[in-house]
C-alpha cells in the first residue's frame, strides 16, 4: 500500500509552546510531593551557596586580618567557624545529591506515563495513520523525543530552577555588601543576556527541524534494514547510500544550525564571567583606595578587602547560574520540540466506532437464542433497543456488498459500484491484476477503512452498526505478509484466542499440517521465536500464521495470498487442511495461483476496481473472457 508523506512540522507559535508546556506540567504534577522536596533542597543549596561567599568576608575581616595583627594569635574562634561552615556545606552537598536523585525518579516516572499513554493511544489509531507514517518515524517518538524530555526534566528544569533561586539569593547578598558594585554587575549581566538571547534565538528555530529530520532518517534506516535483501538482489546499494546521504546531509545541516550557536554559548558566557571577575577586582580596589562611601542594605560603610573578595566570589555565583540557564535553553527548546511531536501523535484522532451491536456467546433454548458466558461454538449478534430490551441474530457469515464505492484519497476512487454476496459457508475468490482492488475489499469488510458510498451487510446488519472489535473477532485473517511476535510457537498460535488450551493449539496445527515441522524444532511448541521468526523458512512462518487463524476458530475467514509463500508440494498438503478449516465457514480468498480457487463457489474477476466477470470456475472458462485467458496463460496475472 502506498505511503503518504505527511508535511513536516512547521514553526511553533506561542500558543503551541504554552499548550505543550501545560500538558507536560500535567504529567509532572503527579509527583508534586517529590517536587516539593526538590524545591526545598534547591532552596537550601542556594542559601548554602550564598553563605559560602559571605563567609569569605567574615573570614578575612573578622579573623584573618585581626590574627595577622595579633602578637599571640588565638585560632580557636577561626577553627569553630570553619567547622560550623563545614557542617553547613555538607548539608548543602546532601541536599544537592537528594534533589538530583529525586528528579531522576520524577523524570523516569513522567516518561513511563507518557510512553504508556502514547502506546495506548497508538492502539486506537486507524490503519490509515500507519499507512501515512513510516515505522521509523513512529519509533522516533519513543526514542529520540522521549530522550530529549528525560534530559530536560532530570537535568535542565532543576538546574534552571536552582539557577533562578541562586540568582535571587545572590542578588540580595550582593546588595548587602555593595550597591555600587551590584549596579555594575546588573548592567554587565544585562549585556550578557542580550548576547545570550541573540545566540539562542538563532538556534531555537532549527531544533524542531532537527527532530523532524532525525525521524526521517530513522524511518529510512528502518525501511532499508527490513528491505536489505531486496537492496542487494537489485544491486541498489549505491542508490540507497545516495538517498541516505541526502537525508543525512539534511539532518546534519539542521543539527549544525541548531547546535552551532548553542555550543558556543557556554564558552562565551564563561569568558564574559572571567572578564567581570577582573573588572570587579579593579573597580573595587579603585573605590576602596578612593575612599568612596560604600552603600549597602547594611548601611553606609567603608569598602574593605574582605568585602571586595566576598563580592567577587558572589559575582561568580551570580554569573554561573546565568551561564547554566543559557546552556540549558537549548535542551529545553529541543525537549519542547520533542514534546510537541509526542503530543501531536497523542492528538491524532482515534478510530471512530459508533457501533452498538456486539458479538456474544449464545445457546439455543426453546428455539430461541440466549446469551451465555461459556464458549459454546454458537455466536450471535446482540442488538440493544431504546426501550431497554435486546434481541439476538445468529452469526451465520452472510455478507453482502451493495454498490460500494471507495478511495484511499477522496479524489482517487479505487472501487466502483462493487456488489457481491457470500452466503454462509460459501467460498468467494477474488482474482485480478495487482492494484485491481482485491485486498481493498477485504479491508472494507474488516472496517480498516469506511466506505464512501453503498452498504456492507453482515447477517443483514449494516457493519457500521457493529462494534469494530466484535466485527473483527468474527473474522479470521491470514495475510501474505506474515507477522510473528517474540515468544514461543505456542504463544504465537494462541495470539488470536488467549484462552485457548495447548490441546486446542496443537489440534489446529495438525489440521493445517503444521504440527510435523513444529515438533522438529529444537523445543517443539516451546521453541522461542525472535526477529519475526527469522529462523524459520517463509513457508513455515506462513503455516504458523494459518494455524494461528485456525486456533481463533472464526466463522468467517479472509485468506489474502495465504499460500503464496508455500511450495507447490506443501501447498497441496496445506490445502487439505485449509479445506477442513474452511468447511462450514464463509471464506474470502485472494489468490494469484488460480489453481487454488478452482473449487470456489464464486470467482470475482476485478479490473481497476470493477467486477468485470463473476461465476464459478466452469462457467467462467466457458465464457472464454478475462478469467479464461488468465487461467490458460494467455496473459500473466501480474
Amino acid at each position: 500500500m502506498m505511503k503518504m508523506k505527511m508535511p513536516a512540522g512547521g514553526s511553533r507559535g506561542p500558543k503551541s509552546v504554552k499548550g505543550t508546556v501545560r500538558r507536560l506540567m500535567s504529567y509532572v504534577g503527579a509527583y508534586r510531593w517529590r517536587l516539593a522536596a526538590v524545591v526545598l533542597c534547591i532552596l537550601i543549596s542556594a542559601v548554602v551557596s550564598v553563605l559560602s561567599s559571605l563567609f569569605l568576608q567574615t573570614l578575612i575581616d573578622d579573623y584573618i586580618t585581626p590574627l595577622l595583627a595579633a602578637a599571640v594569635p588565638d585560632f580557636s574562634g577561626l577553627l569553630r567557624t570553619v567547622l560550623m561552615m563545614g557542617c553547613v556545606f555538607l548539608g548543602g552537598v546532601l541536599c544537592g545529591y537528594l534533589y538530583n536523585r529525586l528528579m531522576v525518579v520524577v523524570a523516569q516516572g513522567v516518561l513511563k506515563r507518557i510512553r504508556d499513554d502514547m502506546f495506548a493511544h497508538m492502539q486506537t489509531l486507524p490503519v490509515r495513520y500507519f499507512d501515512a507514517h513510516s515505522h521509523g518515524e513512529v519509533m522516533s517518538h519513543y526514542t529520540n523525543d522521549t530522550d530529549t524530555l528525560r534530559q530536560m526534566i532530570a537535568q535542565a528544569l532543576p538546574q534552571v530552577f536552582s539557577s533562578v533561586i541562586t540568582i535571587v539569593a545572590v542578588l540580595c547578598a550582593m546588595l548587602s555588601v555593595s550597591l555600587w558594585l551590584t549596579l555594575f554587575v546588573l548592567a554587565y549581566a544585562a549585556m550578557m543576556m542580550t548576547v545570550t538571547k541573540k545566540l539562542s534565538g538563532k538556534s531555537g528555530k532549527y531544533f524542531m527541524h532537527q527532530q523532524q529530520s532525525l525521524a526521517d532518517v530513522n524511518g529510512y534506516i528502518e525501511e532499508m534494514v527490513n528491505g536489505q535483501r531486496v537492496v542487494k538482489v537489485f544491486c541498489h546499494e549505491n542508490k540507497t547510500v545516495e538517498e541516505f546521504v541526502k537525508k543525512n546531509d539534511e539532518l546534519c545541516q539542521n543539527a549544525t544550525a541548531a547546535n552551532k550557536f548553542a555550543n558556543i554559548l557556554m564558552p562565551v558566557m564563561n569568558n564574559m564571567g572571567h572578564a567581570l571577575y577582573v573588572l570587579l577586582a579593579v573597580i573595587g580596589a579603585a573605590l576602596g583606595l578612593a575612599g568612596v562611601a560604600n552603600v549597602s542594605l547594611a548601611g553606609v560603610n567603608v569598602l574593605t578587602l574582605g568585602m571586595i573578595a566576598s563580592f567577587m566570589t558572589l559575582s561568580r555565583s551570580f554569573v554561573m547560574p546565568l551561564s547554566q540557564v543559557s546552556q540549558q535553553l537549548a535542551s529545553i527548546i529541543m525537549a519542547l520540540a520533542g514534546a510537541e511531536r509526542i503530543f501531536t501523535l497523542m492528538d491524532e484522532e482515534s478510530e471512530r466506532d459508533e457501533g452498538y451491536v456486539t458479538l456474544v456467546n449464545a445457546a439455543q433454548e426453546d428455539g430461541k437464542l440466549r446469551e451465555v458466558t461459556e464458549h459454546t461454538g454458537l455466536w450471535a449478534w446482540k442488538h440493544p433497543h431504546h426501550e431497554g430490551s435486546v434481541s439476538y441474530t445468529p452469526l451465520t457469515g452472510d455478507i453482502v456488498l451493495d454498490d460500494v464505492d471507495f478511495g484511499y484519497e477522496k479524489d482517487k476512487p479505487v472501487l466502483h459500484n462493487v456488489s457481491l454476496y457470500a452466503k454462509p459457508g460459501q467460498k468467494i475468490a477474488f482474482v485480478g491484476a495487482t492494484g485491481a482492488g482485491k485486498t481493498t475489499i477485504t479491508n472494507l469488510i474488516n472496517r480498516f477503512y469506511d466506505i464512501a458510498d453503498g452498504k456492507i451487510r453482515y447477517d443483514g446488519i449494516n457493519i457500521n452498526k457493529i462494534k469494530k472489535d466484535d466485527l473483527r473477532r468474527s473474522l479470521g485473517v491470514v495475510l501474505q505478509d506474515v507477522n510473528l511476535f517474540t515468544g514461543t510457537v505456542m504463544e504465537n498460535l494462541r495470539y488470536g484466542k488467549l484462552d485457548a488450551t495447548d490441546e486446542e493449539c496443537i489440534a489446529a496445527a495438525k489440521r493445517v499440517n503444521a504440527d510435523g515441522f513444529i515438533r522438529m524444532l529444537p523445543k517443539g511448541y516451546d521453541t522461542l521465536l525472535t526477529g519475526d521468526g527469522s529462523g524459520l523458512s517463509q513457508g513455515q512462518r506462513q503455516l504458523i500464521s494459518i494455524a494461528r487463524a485456525a486456533v481463533a476458530d472464526p466463522p468467517v475467514m479472509i485468506l489474502d495470498e495465504a499460500t503464496s509463500s508455500i511450495d507447490t508440494r506443501t501447498e497441496a498438503i496445506v490445502q487439505k487442511g485449509m479445506d477442513a478449516l474452511m468447511h462450514g465457514r464463509t471464506v474470502f480468498v485472494i489468490a494469484h495461483r488460480l489453481s487454488t480457487v478452482r473449487n470456489a463457489d464464486a470467482i470475482m474477476v476485478l479490473d481497476h476496481g470493477r467486477i468485470i466477470e463473476r461465476g464459478d470456475h466452469q462457467s467462467l472458462i466457458k465464457q472464454r473472457g478475462t478469467y479464461y485467458r488468465l487461467y490458460t496463460g494467455a496473459f500473466e496475472l501480474e
